[in-house]
């Protein structure tokens, strides 16, 4: 039903889309038809019953997508978040830039440029994955224009070469405020990576997000495709010239962001680059100039903001399983081998029936590694794992093995689902950690502008709202909250923060999940 990417030194396969207007009409009957089509992407080839889908992931999509407007900054177009407003429209005035839209990354209102370009990455990887499925249930322009307003923030804070913007805020004075974005007057301080002062990890994030995104926009719009991209190759190579580690050189950045190296990102980053841009450097880049310093080849990772391994090594793989007609020199197929040998490890410690399975998990099956925030490893890994299924089931891969148990793409895809499964409620505490999908979730989720009503003026001091034993009065639609405890319980109070804060970067990687499971109609025919 479709393809892997190309090689894009090879022709780009020509796909036809006999999608007739009647069944598009049927499908989008409030969508903005003529604004899809002029977009870079193409309506997937549908017969009747593609137009089925799995209610329960579609609805849940929907409301996950929302969380990103609860989270946006700066001159709101479209509300429609009711108790939302525009907020932090000075950001980036010290410095003559305007670092006003962007996202605050959870229920603060620090931005933190790291984990947003990171929720950038993964929400790129998911709409050029799984497209067909946003189109089915009328999210695409909306997801896009999601993606969007980050990417435009994430250009402003690299206003010339060598230099990123990559905090607004000061984390210290915002933690000692509890007050809606609409409300904040204290000072927001900037920090930038420089040639001074690098910061290789967070270069190479925002240069994997931008090129990730130019591949999105590349149709639609080639003029901010162009502009994404040229950004993200100034940006990468800033970030491999200039090597040194963010958390180091910017020590303020280690309570909250520290970053455990940089190697991933750059691997990540060359990956985006080779795919966004057809360069066979950045492909060598990866599998054969940094194979030995930086693949770690064999070694089994989780997929989050701080190591993007897991992700590159999935990513690679789609690209391995294309080999079949030797357009790789040797030493290219003998990496890309490699690093899908890696992934292949990596699924087999999901498996629960895998004989090499991992014990990082609850009693009833969702993967577990910490308390603080357990659900961004299990929806991070769901969301690679189903796309390693995909990537089988496209290529006609029948299985991979475990020691001596083989598993199919079904197996695999089987799990994730069960992880979604989980998270949307079919779990002990029978709860949504999606806030407002269904009746039954988390009241009290830790997040300053939900939690205070939007006509009360509190300034800095809303505590009263913080300690307060009352639901919140404005629902955080979309949002992840932090996750269970190991042994499967959660308890549903606002000062709670390990369990009852969401990160977007978490709904970026469950945008990804449950976007791959509206359909099986999955891995898209290549852009």
């Amino acid at each position: 039903m479709s393809t892997f990417w190309l090689r894009w030194r090879r022709p780009i396969l020509a796909f036809s889309f006999g999608v007739s207007m009647i069944l598009i009409l049927a499908i989008f009957m409030t969508a903005n038809l003529d604004k899809l089509l002029s977009s870079n992407i193409d309506p997937p080839t549908l017969g009747p019953q593609d137009i089925v889908t799995e209610k329960k992931y579609s609805e849940a999509l929907s409301v996950a997508l929302k969380f990103f407007d609860v989270q946006k900054s700066g001159k709101l177009m479209n509300d429609m978040i009711p108790w939302r407003g525009d907020s932090a429209l000075s950001d980036g005035k010290y410095e003559m830039l305007d670092l006003s839209k962007g996202m605050y990354d959870a229920g603060d209102h620090v931005k933190f440029g790291f984990p947003m370009a990171f929720t950038a990455t993964v929400l790129s990887w998911a709409i050029l994955e799984y497209h067909p499925n946003m189109i089915l249930i009328g999210e695409l322009i909306n997801t896009r224009d999601t993606l969007k307003w980050i990417t435009n923030y994430l250009v402003n804070a690299n206003p010339r070469k060598n230099v990123l913007f990559v905090q607004v805020g000061d984390p210290k004075i915002d933690h000692k405020c509890w007050e809606r974005p609409e409300e904040m007057t204290e000072e927001r301080p900037l920090l930038q990576i420089n040639q001074t002062f690098p910061g290789t990890e967070v270069a190479a994030e925002t240069a994997a997000a931008l090129a990730a995104a130019s591949i999105v926009f590349r149709r639609g719009d080639p003029s901010y495709s162009t502009l994404l991209l040229k950004h993200s190759e100034s940006l990468f190579s800033f970030a491999d010239e200039f090597k040194g580690s963010y958390s180091i050189n910017i020590p303020q950045v280690q309570p909250y962001y520290n970053s455990s190296g940089y190697t991933d990102e750059l691997l990540w980053a060359a990956v985006w680059l080779y795919h966004a841009t057809g360069k066979d450097s950045y492909l060598q880049y990866v599998t054969v100039k940094h194979r030995k310093s930086f693949a770690d080849w064999g070694r089994s990772t989780w997929f989050s903001w701080d190591d993007k391994l897991a992700g590159t090594q999935v990513l690679l793989s789609r690209t391995s399983f294309l080999d079949e007609d030797g357009v790789y020199t040797i030493e290219e197929t003998e990496g890309l081998q490699k690093y899908r040998e890696s992934a292949e490890l990596m699924i087999c410690q999901f498996l629960p029936d895998s004989p090499i399975a991992s014990d990082s998990r609850t009693k009833e099956g969702l993967l577990w590694i910490q308390e603080n925030g357990s659900l961004q490893h299990s929806v991070s890994a769901s969301f690679i794992t189903l796309l390693f299924s995909d990537y089988m089931k496209t290529s006609k891969t029948d299985s991979i093995k475990c020691h001596d148990k083989d598993f199919t793409s079904k197996d695999i895809r089987r799990f994730a689902k069960s992880q979604a499964d989980y998270i949307l409620g079919n779990n002990p505490m029978q709860l949504s950690y999606l806030v407002g999908y269904t009746e039954d979730y988390p009241k009290q989720v830790h997040h300053r502008g939900a939690s205070i009503p939007a006509e009360v003026e509190t300034g800095c001091k809303g505590y009263k709202w913080f300690t307060s034993e009352e639901p919140n009065p404005n629902v955080a639609v979309g949002a992840l909250v932090g996750g269970p405890f190991k042994n499967d319980s959660y308890i549903d109070f606002r000062n709670n923060s390990m369990q009852a804060e969401p990160k977007t970067y978490n709904t970026a990687a469950l945008v990804g999940l449950l976007s791959g499971l509206v359909h099986p109609l999955s891995a898209t025919p290549g852009f």
